[in-house]
């Protein structure tokens, strides 16, 4: 699995995870850009969103 510099890397760089990222609720988003360096591949991006939802339920 490639891992990227970032969420802006991973987003310009793979397709996948960007279509991901776009399905998202707009508070997920804004969540997850703001510790985007820590997002650095598909599986870090949907980690971090389910941890985000879970409770949304």
């Amino acid at each position: 699995m490639k891992h990227y510099s970032g969420l802006d890397e991973l987003l310009q760089a793979d397709r996948a995870a960007h279509d991901y990222f776009a399905a998202l609720p707009d508070y997920v988003r804004e969540q997850i850009a703001s510790r985007g360096g820590g997002v650095n591949s598909l599986a870090s991006l949907q980690d971090y969103a389910e941890n985000l939802t879970r409770g949304d339920g």
